[in-house]
């Protein structure tokens, strides 16, 4: 693992795959890491073809964290009511900017882009900021960032209160019981504890997520404006992958977000939570080469 300075961040980033191979840019969403990317899914793309480009958005991991107070319960409240009361440090555009910054870095002037929740949102918005940067999008259990569309389910927000309540873990152990519990909360039926566990371990082994890092990424979102008309003018291959399970980001979001884009592929699966469940991998990762293989 490597890191790139861009502006007055550090975004870490990791590469699988040939120099000389198809460059794809995977974005994780809000309070992940790279690591959370699944290994296998991986390891399928690089046998695809691709150049596989993972990094840590700002404050994630081993990236840099925002040098400001903390975001108050009140600012995340507020931002959760109503985005013209939202408080942020930066937004996804900013997030955007990050991601096209580290292509830079790399000599990359094009790549294919997939994004899964906050980072479909980030890819997404980086298509509509940078679209010479961008071969081909996926976008994975996302939004357009329209409030009807995508919000999570009433039934899961008393698992997200506590989840916001609680107290921060003190030893390892306990971060990453906090980690798998709540891969639990918003997975699909086929959960997979044991595989949940290691990439909890994973997380804690690079950086124990905090309340403060969590807060920034969910104020960003909060701040950030409905795309849903900007998407109508991307031009790229697009697909939108969404499962019929998913609490955090109903499925309304996917749907919202294949309508918005013209020409593109919405694939949905009914087991699928809020999460990339094994027996599905190979499918996605064959769609997205799919995909990818349309921007040719």
């Amino acid at each position: 693992m490597t890191s790139a300075e861009i502006g007055d961040v550090r975004i870490e980033y990791v590469i699988d795959g040939p120099d000389d191979a198809e460059p794809i840019l995977l974005i994780m969403g809000m309070g992940a890491q790279l690591v959370a990317w699944p290994t296998d899914l991986v390891d399928l793309l690089v046998a695809q073809g691709f150049r596989v480009i993972r990094y840590d958005n700002r404050d994630q991991g081993l990236s840099s964290f925002t040098d400001a107070p903390p975001p108050t319960r009140g600012h995340v409240v507020r931002g959760l009511a109503a985005r013209r009361w939202a408080v942020a440090d930066y937004t996804l555009a900013d997030l955007a900017d990050d991601a096209a910054g580290l292509l830079e870095h790399l000599g990359i002037d094009s790549a294919h882009v997939v994004g899964a929740s906050m980072g479909g949102m980030i890819a997404q918005e980086l298509t509509l900021r940078h679209p010479d940067r961008v071969r081909s999008l996926c976008s994975i259990m996302s939004n357009t960032g329209h409030r009807r569309h995508g919000r999570s389910s009433p039934r899961l927000l008393p698992a997200l209160v506590r989840q916001v309540r609680a107290t921060p873990p003190t030893t390892r152990e306990e971060a990453i019981e906090v980690g798998v519990e709540a891969f639990r909360v918003i997975a699909g039926r086929d959960f997979d504890e044991d595989e949940m566990r290691g990439l909890a371990e994973a997380h804690v082994a690079r950086r124990v997520n905090t309340p403060t890092s969590r807060d920034r990424q969910l104020n960003a979102i909060n701040a950030s404006p409905d795309r849903t008309a900007r998407l109508r003018t991307i031009t790229v291959p697009t697909l939108v992958i969404h499962g019929l399970r998913d609490r955090l980001v109903l499925p309304s979001g996917g749907v919202a977000t294949a309508r918005a884009i013209p020409g593109s592929r919405l694939l949905m699966f009914p087991e699928m939570g809020h999460d990339l469940p094994r027996g599905r991998r190979a499918e996605i990762v064959e769609a997205i080469s799919q995909n990818a293989r349309h921007s040719g």
